[in-house]
């Protein structure tokens, strides 16, 4: 499906609605900020259109400014983002604003710790095939979900990666060198983790396929499962303690960082 880009100004325009409403309703920033949860710098930040409205914040302050539907509605405008799949973008939400992020990805480097080259030949190999605006618009999408790393100092970033996908040699030899060289360049920074999950292991919970878990700043657990064709986005603290004790579980088995920086040097040497 073809992602449409955001309609222009739009999160100024849901911006001016919610500065309307908390007017109409005799609130400051702050007091609004106290009723919903977040802080009055971020109540400033989504008035004046520089931050996405994510989930909870548009769900507390429709709440608290009358439930007329209308914050919900202007947020459906705001939601749509090119380059990214429709069923990603609730996710990529989520993720722009998180305080933590666990990934363990079993097919490739995941998205956030890919290059450029590795990237496009993702895109190149897509079927059905992408046209070159659409490599273009992904291309753009991703790396502009991957300043998170290096604008959110403060956000705690964990990766599990499986060895096999490294060996794949993506892209061929001289692509999947500069991935593996960029996947090392990326684990320096200290909020940043890259962790190894070695060929040779009998079992571990992630058989079951990929998954995302984040934290909001309001501290509530997300995780997210992806598949061929589809995302599922999960909110059931029952089903998210779950996979977050599969995560758990994978730490423990995977190699530790600086261990994990060895293979990857081997793995590097070997290609």
């Amino acid at each position: 499906m073809k992602n449409r880009a955001p309609c222009p100004g739009a999160r100024r325009t849901f911006g001016a609605v919610v500065q309307g409403l908390r007017e109409h309703h005799g609130l400051s920033r702050e007091e609004l900020g106290d009723v919903v949860g977040f802080s009055k710098h971020t109540v400033a930040s989504v008035e004046l259109g520089r931050r996405m409205p994510d989930e909870e914040f548009v769900e507390a302050a429709e709440g608290a400014l009358g439930n007329t539907g209308a914050l919900r509605r202007a947020a459906g405008f705001v939601e749509r983002q090119a380059g990214l799949a429709t069923w990603f973008q609730r996710w990529a939400r989520l993720e722009a604003t998180a305080i933590t992020l666990y990934v363990y990805e079993s097919r490739m480097i995941p998205g956030l710790l890919q290059t450029e080259a590795y990237a496009r030949h993702l895109f190149t190999e897509k079927l059905p095939p992408l046209t070159d605006e659409q490599i273009e618009a992904n291309w753009a999408a991703r790396a502009k979900r991957q300043l998170l790393l290096q604008e959110r100092p403060n956000t705690k970033f964990g990766f599990v990666l499986e060895e096999h996908a490294l060996r794949r040699r993506t892209g061929g030899a001289e692509v999947a060198r500069g991935a593996i060289d960029h996947l090392l360049a990326m684990s320096d920074p200290r909020n940043l983790d890259i962790q190894i999950m070695p060929m040779v292991c009998e079992s571990h919970p992630g058989l079951g396929g990929p998954l995302q878990l984040l934290e909001t700043p309001n501290h509530k657990w997300y995780a997210y499962c992806e598949g061929q064709r589809g995302g599922l986005l999960v909110s059931e603290p029952k089903e998210v303690s779950i996979l977050h004790m599969r995560y758990a579980r994978m730490l423990s088995q995977a190699l530790r960082p600086d261990d994990s920086r060895s293979l990857l040097r081997q793995i590097r040497g070997d290609l």
